[in-house]
């Protein structure tokens, strides 16, 4: 549960996919962006994670770009 104080400082949060979701956090100066990931195990095949680094890096981070 966030207080009125904690709600005046969250700028936006949003789950992306099942496993990664970010918040922003308005500060004094600038903004905070937190991410959250949670990535294939070693256990998974090298195809099964190349597949997820490379969505990630084309699809997620260019997102943030304006903030």
């Amino acid at each position: 549960m966030y207080t009125t104080e904690q709600n005046r400082h969250l700028k936006r949060a949003e789950f992306v996919r099942d496993r990664v979701s970010y918040i922003v956090l308005r500060v004094r100066w600038c903004n905070i962006i937190a991410l959250n990931v949670h990535v294939p195990s070693e256990e998974k095949s090298d195809v099964s994670k190349d597949s997820f680094y490379e969505e990630l890096e084309q699809g997620f981070f260019y997102r943030f770009l304006r903030f």
